[in-house]
């Protein structure tokens, strides 16, 4: 059996630490990230370009004279989701099991070594319940759901701390604005989905999905801890996955 995850599901509020970890990850040793963690040589599928692709593509509709299709500029140059782009959550599931099974699931040899991780953020008394429904039950055999859990006022204080630090650096950083979080991401149905149990199994089309939620609070940028709160997390996981497969 392998060591390694196939498919991790990375999930959570945004700005609870998603991209943090993956962050980590590019910087970890090989082993360390196989034997602590059960991550191979990794590749990532992020919804938020493909938003941020559309997001731009709405400025360009207005500058053609037309209606905004998805979104508002709630802040000068940072837009965010208007309720009317809701729409976009769930075309972004389909686009998940275009590129997954046309680029990965059937390649035998990336799963030997490599783990596909696949990045998300959704609110709603449905949001994540919804979204995992989607997922082609070819994505969902070889997933397992790691959850960073952060304080609905956590998440936002991230939001805004990570803007301004970028705003430092680039004039193209970019955060959920005000509205857009209120709208779509005040509530979140992780807890109800789970049964506020840490970690797990989710009946998911059918399949058995495992996960684990880990708490990401407080806030550290420290190596050794964030080391220890991945690698006890992703050890039940695999535990977890372990009895499930």
């Amino acid at each position: 059996m392998s060591e390694i995850f196939q498919h991790l599901l990375v999930l959570g509020r945004p700005a609870c630490g998603k991209s943090e970890f993956i962050d980590f990850l590019k910087h970890a040793s090989d082993d360390m990230r196989r034997r602590r963690l059960h991550i191979g040589t990794f590749e990532e599928v992020d919804d938020f370009p493909w938003l941020w692709e559309k997001f731009l593509d709405d400025a360009i509709w207005e500058k053609a004279g037309y209606e905004r299709l998805y979104t508002e500029e709630y802040m000068p140059g940072n837009p965010g989701m208007a309720p009317k782009g809701a729409k976009l959550f769930d075309w972004c599931m389909h686009k998940f099991n275009e590129v997954i099974t046309a680029q990965y699931v059937g390649r035998a040899e990336f799963y030997r070594e490599s783990t596909l991780l696949i990045e998300f953020s959704r609110g709603g008394e449905d949001g994540f319940r919804r979204a995992l429904g989607m997922l082609d039950r070819s994505i969902l055999e070889r997933a397992a759901i790691f959850y960073i859990h952060v304080s609905r006022e956590e998440s936002w204080r991230r939001n805004v701390a990570r803007y301004q630090e970028k705003l430092r650096h680039s004039i193209l950083a970019h955060m959920v604005p005000r509205q857009t979080y209120d709208h779509f991401y005040d509530v979140n149905d992780w807890e109800a989905l789970t049964g506020g149990a840490s970690s797990g199994t989710l009946d998911v089309n059918g399949l058995t999905v495992p996960f684990v939620t880990m708490k990401n609070e407080p806030e550290s940028t420290d190596p050794a801890v964030l080391e220890e709160r991945y690698a006890t997390a992703l050890g039940q996981l695999w535990q977890r996955q372990g009895v499930t497969r």
